[in-house]
């Protein structure tokens, strides 16, 4: 699987690094779009309750090192062949920044968001990720967003507040741990951005993913040893779970999503897919670990569903 396919996710215009051909070509680009989209949001969905069984081990912070050093290793092994680059030293705190961001706090807040709630209700809240990337955006480089997005992002933010005062017996209290999950989607917004920088500097997705898990395994290296013990002592299913969530859905999907998005007319024809990740979440929490999420994730679900497909089909394409 080459790092070749690693394209530039935030580029203005979208992403289109592949020559298309007239005809059947385009059909043949159609759905590799679609399978390998539907393949990465299966892989990242899956992330959910496979945390929740790593973390029958695996502590909070451990378990956030040793996924961005093993996802992190493996990525960097893979681009040595391929050629990549390694950063410019003048640039090492920009990833280390990128890496505080999309992958400690992003990570460590969704572990601990994780043990209490159910995946649905954490993917849920995670999907507003984009919304926040839009409005840090509109601060950061003067991005206009206009009247439809505005509406639905008061859309997806009422559904949020459902989420965090609805719990699941119908009663209203606010859940710590979704104040958590929130973190960790505002966190993963600034890492978008962090992005879209670093993109402009000339790094491909490639040498960004690979070197902010890396800068993120430095950032939590004092829990290393920890986690080292924590990874020989554990059972099978723990150690096959750690191995998945770094390899399989950190390093592979992120290799995926890149061959989607270097296939696609528009960014957008790929991140519409993301839209399934609560609905595929809920699905393999059911079947993994027989969760059901509560009236107040399905309320507050829709809404926020509702917001984003708004925000995404609507206010994007007038605006």
């Amino acid at each position: 699987m080459s790092l070749s396919f690693f394209v530039c996710i935030f580029a203005k215009n979208g992403v289109s690094c592949l020559k298309r051909k007239k005809g059947t070509a385009l059909t043949i680009q159609k759905k590799k779009v679609i399978g390998y989209s539907l393949f990465t949001i299966f892989l990242w969905a899956s992330a959910y309750p496979l945390t929740k069984i790593a973390q029958t081990h695996f502590t909070v912070v451990p378990l956030a090192f040793l996924r961005s050093f093993i996802a992190g290793s493996f990525m960097l092994f893979i681009g040595k062949f391929q050629g990549m680059a390694l950063p410019k030293k003048r640039h090492i705190p920009l990833f280390l920044l990128a890496g505080a961001l999309g992958y400690v706090i992003y990570t460590v807040a969704m572990n601990i968001g994780l043990q209490t709630l159910p995946s649905a209700t954490c993917s849920l809240l995670v999907a507003t990720s984009p919304i926040m990337t839009a409005i840090i955006a509109s601060k950061v480089y003067r991005e206009k967003i206009g009247p439809v997005s505005w509406i639905s992002i008061f859309i997806a933010f009422s559904g949020v507040m459902i989420l965090l005062l609805w719990d699941s017996h119908g009663t209203f209290s606010i859940d710590a741990a979704m104040l958590w999950m929130l973190l960790s989607a505002a966190s993963w917004a600034g890492y978008n951005i962090m992005t879209r920088k670093l993109v402009a500097m000339g790094y491909t997705s490639a040498q960004i993913t690979c070197f902010s898990m890396l800068g993120a395994a430095l950032w939590l290296c004092f829990s290393a040893m920890h986690g080292f013990r924590e990874m020989v002592t554990g059972e099978p299913k723990h150690f096959l779970a750690l191995l998945y969530l770094a390899i399989i859905s950190n390093a592979i999907g992120c290799i995926l999503w890149a061959k989607a998005l270097a296939y696609a007319e528009k960014t957008s024809e790929v991140a519409n897919f993301m839209f399934l990740s609560p609905l595929l979440s809920t699905l393999m929490s059911f079947l993994l670990l027989h969760e059901v999420p509560g009236m107040g994730t399905f309320v507050g679900g829709a809404i926020i569903i509702c917001g984003l497909l708004l925000f995404n089909l609507k206010g994007q394409k007038k605006e």
